[in-house]
C-alpha cells in the first residue's frame, strides 16, 4: 500500500469540483461541492449517533438504502438541521444535482454543514449548478475539499493505492471537521471514493469497521455533531473481481480504507478549533480491543488532559491516570505506565500506576512540539488502539463564541 496524491479523485472514473454559489456571505469561501462517478457505484455510509440529525442524513440514508449512488453534493455555511423545511431542501438539492447530471435524484448523496437552525436557501444552489458541473475535473479533489470547510483552516485529502488480484486499486477521500468533534463520529463530513469492485453489503461492513478504528477515535471538544456523515462510493473501474465475501481481498480493502481514514482523522484532530498540537493516544498491552479503545477515548476526551498539553505540562500524566480510572474499563491501575514522545525525545511520567521523577526540562521540550504521542501501557495483554485529539486553547473559546459573527 502506498500513499498517493489525488484525494477524492485519485480513483478512476471520479471527478469533483467546488465553487462559491452564495450560501456564504463571504465570497472568498467556496460553499458548494460536487463529486461524480462516470458509472453507478456501490454505496455505503455511517452517520452521527446524535438523536438530532441533519435533514441530509435522512435523505441520504433513504437514497442509498439500495446500496447504490453515483454522485455527492454538499454545501457548507448552513447545516440544514433543525430547520422546518429541512427534508424538502435536502430533496431539492438532490433533484437539482440529478437534473444537471442526468441522473435519478435517488442516486445522489446529499450533505450539509454549517450553522444549525436556519433554513437552507435552494436558489443559490440551483443557480450555481451549471458552473459546478462545468468545473468538474479529474483532479478536482482540492476544490471540493475546500468547499466543504467551515472552521477548518486547511483542506483535508488523502489517498492510497494497493493491489487486489493483480489489479491496482485506488482509494481516496476528503473530509472536513475542526470543532464539535467527539467519538461516535465528529462534526465530520467524509467522502471517500474507490475504483474497487465490492458488493454493497461488504462495503457497508468495511465502512463500519474503518469508522470504528479511525473517525470514532477522534475527540476535540466532547460534542457529538448532528450532521456527521462518512460515505464511500465504489465504482469498480479497477477491474478486480468483485469482493462479495470476506477473505484476503476484503482484508486488503479494509486495511487501505482504514489507512485513508486514519490519515484524515489525524488531520482533523490536528486542525481542531484553536488547536496548537496533535495528540495521538496510543494504548498498548490491553486484554482486548474494546478495553484499549475505551481507555484511549477516555483520556483523549479529558478537558484537563487537553489543557495540560496546551501548557506543555507533564502533569498531563497524572490527569491521564485520572481519566483512565473513570473510563469504565476493568483494569489493574497499578500496572500502568505512561510516557510522552515527540520529535524532541521521550519522557516517562508514570510507572506501575505511580508518578515518578523525570526531567522537567526534557518534558517541556517534548511537550512543546506540534505532534505528541501519549503512550499508555496497561500491561494486561497484547492488544493496541489509538485515539486522536488536540490541546484545548484560548482560541477554541473565541472561535465558538464568535461562530456566526
Amino acid at each position: 500500500m502506498e500513499f498517493i496524491e489525488g484525494g477524492v479523485t485519485a480513483a478512476k472514473g471520479f471527478s469533483a469540483s467546488g465553487i462559491h454559489c452564495g450560501i456564504r456571505r463571504n465570497k472568498t469561501k467556496p460553499d458548494l461541492a460536487l463529486i461524480v462517478s462516470d458509472r453507478m457505484c456501490s454505496a455505503a455510509g455511517v452517520y452521527t449517533r446524535n438523536l438530532v440529525k441533519g435533514a441530509p442524513i435522512t435523505v441520504t440514508r433513504k437514497n442509498i438504502a439500495d446500496g447504490r449512488a453515483q454522485a455527492i453534493i454538499c454545501n457548507s455555511g448552513i447545516a440544514n438541521t433543525c430547520a422546518p423545511d429541512g427534508i424538502e431542501k435536502a430533496e431539492a438539492m438532490c433533484r437539482v444535482a440529478a437534473s444537471a447530471l442526468d441522473l435519478n435524484p435517488e442516486d445522489i448523496v446529499v450533505a450539509s454543514t454549517g450553522v444549525i437552525g436556519p433554513s437552507l436557501p435552494i436558489e443559490p444552489i440551483a443557480e450555481g449548478m451549471a458552473e459546478l458541473k462545468a468545473s468538474l475535473k479529474e483532479d478536482g479533489s482540492h476544490s471540493a475539499a475546500t468547499a466543504i470547510m467551515t472552521t477548518d483552516t486547511v483542506p483535508k485529502e488523502a489517498a492510497v493505492k494497493f493491489t487486489i488480484g493483480g489489479k491496482t486499486v485506488n482509494i481516496g477521500g476528503i473530509s472536513k471537521g475542526s470543532g464539535m468533534i467527539h467519538p461516535n463520529m465528529a462534526t465530520m463530513l467524509c467522502f471517500v471514493t474507490t475504483d474497487c469492485a465490492i458488493a454493497p453489503d461488504m462495503l457497508q461492513k468495511a465502512v463500519k469497521t474503518a469508522a470504528d478504528a479511525t473517525f470514532n477515535m477522534i475527540d476535540v471538544d466532547g460534542d457529538t455533531s448532528t450532521n456527521d456523515t462518512f460515505v464511500v462510493l465504489a465504482n469498480g473501474a479497477a477491474g478486480n473481481d468483485e469482493i462479495v465475501l470476506e477473505g484476503t481481498d476484503y482484508d486488503a480493502f479494509v486495511a487501505a480504507l482504514e489507512a485513508v481514514g486514519r490519515k484524515l482523522a489525524m488531520m482533523m484532530a490536528k486542525d481542531g478549533e484553536g488547536a496548537s498540537r496533535l495528540i495521538v493516544y496510543r494504548v498498548d498491552g490491553a486484554p482486548d480491543l474494546e478495553t484499549a479503545r475505551t481507555v484511549a477515548r477516555s483520556v483523549s476526551r479529558s478537558t484537563l488532559v487537553k489543557a495540560a498539553f496546551f501548557g506543555a505540562d507533564a502533569n498531563a500524566g497524572g490527569r491521564a491516570m485520572c481519566a483512565i480510572g473513570y473510563s469504565g474499563a476493568d483494569l489493574d491501575v497499578e500496572k500502568i505506565d505512561i510516557a510522552f514522545k515527540s520529535a524532541k525525545g521521550r519522557v516517562e511520567v508514570v510507572r506501575a500506576g505511580m508518578g515518578i521523577e523525570f526531567s522537567e526540562e526534557l518534558a517541556l521540550e517534548v511537550l512543546k512540539e506540534s505532534e505528541i504521542e501519549a503512550q499508555i501501557d496497561l500491561h494486561m495483554g497484547s492488544i493496541s488502539a489509538e485515539a486522536y485529539g488536540c490541546d484545548l486553547t484560548y482560541d477554541y473559546v473565541k472561535i465558538n463564541a464568535d461562530y456566526r459573527t
